[in-house]
């Protein structure tokens, strides 16, 4: 008998001596052989074999279309009024769980994840990569108006692949009129060797940022068609048809108001113009997520798109 079979049976016999139902002995043996499964894993880094997933250029990066967010980890799961989402986040998403979902993200071709510059993601990160991981970091930026550098140098030291100035804070400074911080932090990036973007929930962002002649690598913009964070469609699909620098269009399910295979979904993001799309998934979504991103690519490259591919 082999050990899996004999820990399932063991378990079942002991689950029925409890007086427990049929079907919450099943759920037992189930939660026992997925245990039994990631112990097998651990230590084991995705293998050469991984499958392939178009790639896409961001700077001297060579980033999978499809990345992983990374809000999920640190417990900021967008969820509109649905108060406990955050801290079921925190719990579900264990260090062994997240570092799970990057290796299935990995084998089957996500080779980045976005995530702020946490002591949880950081630490994860960190050990994650000492196993043996690749997965790129790209690093949410928060600088401050009065300190540009500490927090985009944290992310810079422990090993960011890419940093964007976050959308909250592009949202603010550009509102604000201090563009010229922005290309500041932008600058600092840059110089460090670090891939440089700017995010941005509102369209004026990325207007600010053409009109200042800002050399960035990337831009992180918001598209939907439900309105979250995501008020001007139409019109930031128009004026992104002109922008030569690529993009990463993020909440693009809408904080999952819209399911990733509905014309709505994905493919809404990459037929109109985005080069990369940002969403958070958890481990028992990473598979069918990659298939439907996949299916939607091959399917906008077939018909084309106005905007051409800028990565």
């Amino acid at each position: 008998m082999e050990r899996r079979d004999f820990l399932k049976r063991s378990l079942a016999a002991s689950a029925a001596g409890l007086g427990l139902s049929f079907e919450e002995r099943r759920l037992l043996a189930s939660q026992m052989e997925k245990k039994e499964e990631a112990k097998a894993r651990a230590g084991k880094m995705p293998s050469e074999a991984n499958e392939q997933f178009p790639m896409g250029k961001l700077g001297k990066l060579k980033i999978s279309r499809l990345i992983c967010g990374g809000n999920l980890i640190s417990g900021y799961a967008h969820s509109r009024d649905l108060l406990y989402v955050s801290e079921l986040m925190k719990h579900y998403n264990s260090k062994e769980k997240v570092m799970e979902t990057w290796e299935l993200c990995e084998e089957r071709g996500i080779n980045a994840v976005l995530a702020d510059p946490r002591e949880k993601p950081m630490g994860i990160l960190k050990e994650y990569w000492g196993r043996g991981g690749k997965i790129k970091w790209i690093a949410e930026g928060h600088p401050k108006v009065n300190d540009i550098e500490t927090n985009l140098r944290t992310s810079i030291d422990h090993g960011a692949s890419a940093i964007y100035i976050q959308g909250g804070v592009g949202d603010k400074w550009v509102e604000a009129g201090r563009v010229d911080l922005i290309g500041e932090a932008v600058d600092f990036i840059r110089k460090n060797g670090v891939v440089a973007g700017v995010g941005g929930h509102k369209l004026e962002v990325i207007k600010a940022i053409e009109a200042a002649g800002i050399d960035v690598d990337f831009y992180m913009k918001t598209l939907n068609v439900v309105g979250y964070y995501s008020e001007t469609p139409k019109e930031t699909i128009e004026f992104m048809k002109g922008v030569e620098k690529p993009w990463i269009a993020f909440k693009v399910l809408g904080a999952g108001a819209v399911h990733p295979n509905a014309r709505e979904g994905f493919y809404n993001a990459l037929k109109n113009g985005a080069d990369f799309i940002c969403v958070g998934m958890l481990d028992f979504q990473v598979a069918e997520d990659v298939m439907i991103a996949k299916n939607h690519l091959e399917l906008v490259k077939k018909e084309g798109r106005e905007r051409p591919w800028r990565a």
